[in-house]
């Protein structure tokens, strides 16, 4: 059965976990299938990805079957190997939607628990549902997070919420989700909003939006002299090209404008 699908329409990628009468729980076939959607996507010429799970909740995590497999495995050879530049299949899942060369804005409803919160917070943008429930659950089975969330985590949330949701694995409402900057916003539709948001960055500039995308990642990871070298080197590669010029020429014609 198919684990994720993939649609493209008005350059836009839309990319859904289909397991919904598990609440997408994660499985072997899910992260195949979600490195599988990411490499698609981010090889494809879209503008924008809206990342979504079927049914009633975004992702719930493990699968109790994966867990209790792991337990069979040398967990050695699953977690050490460098398959994917610096991270391994399982913290690609969730790193690849960084590496997606534009925005992924990811709708989130039911609950986003563990491998699923991770594979979230590697959206650039999360919109929830008020109702939503989100936990960094990996201390209830005895386990630490381990599919990049210690690379993302330390990005939108203080140092001591960020060890409060780590060792508690307590689930947190929306609300305070986006108070702590887990969350972008919230919705009572967050899959239409987040296709709303899509079409909106789908209108900018093509070049444009993936030079940000490209420096905002340079931005929140290098030295200072790195990223205002590269703010400079990106600008250099937008300023009279193309896609540029034809802002202009749609701004000062008050229309949207038409890429090529």
């Amino acid at each position: 059965m198919t684990r994720v699908s993939v649609e493209y329409k008005y350059h836009i990628a839309h990319v859904t976990l289909t397991r919904g009468e598990k609440m997408n729980a994660l499985d072997d076939a899910m992260f195949k299938a979600l490195l599988s959607a990411g490499q698609e996507v981010a090889a494809s010429d879209v503008r924008a990805v809206v990342l979504s799970g079927e049914g009633k909740s975004f992702c719930a995590g493990l699968d109790m079957a994966s867990v209790a497999g792991m337990v069979q495995m040398d967990p050695a050879e699953l977690l050490m190997p460098r398959s994917h530049e610096d991270a391994n299949a399982l913290q690609e899942a969730a790193l690849i939607w960084r590496r997606v060369p534009v925005p992924v804005i990811c709708a989130i409803q039911g609950v986003a628990y563990g491998g699923g919160l991770q594979i979230a917070l590697g959206a650039d943008i999360r919109i929830a549902h008020p109702d939503a429930k989100l936990s960094v659950m990996e201390m209830k089975w005895g386990i630490i997070p381990d599919m990049g969330g210690m690379v993302l985590l330390p990005q939108l949330v203080r140092s001591d919420v960020l060890r409060l949701l780590t060792y508690t694995a307590r689930p947190i409402g929306a609300q305070q989700a986006v108070e702590w900057g887990l969350v972008t916003k919230l919705s009572d539709d967050p899959l239409t909003e987040a296709q709303a948001l899509a079409e909106e960055i789908a209108g900018k500039s093509p070049s444009g939006i993936r030079a940000a995308k490209r420096l905002i990642e340079v931005a929140e990871t290098k030295p200072r002299a790195e990223v205002l070298l590269t703010e400079s080197e990106e600008q250099v590669e937008l300023i009279g090209k193309p896609d540029q010029m034809e802002v202009i020429a749609a701004q000062m014609q008050g229309r949207k404008p038409e890429f090529k």
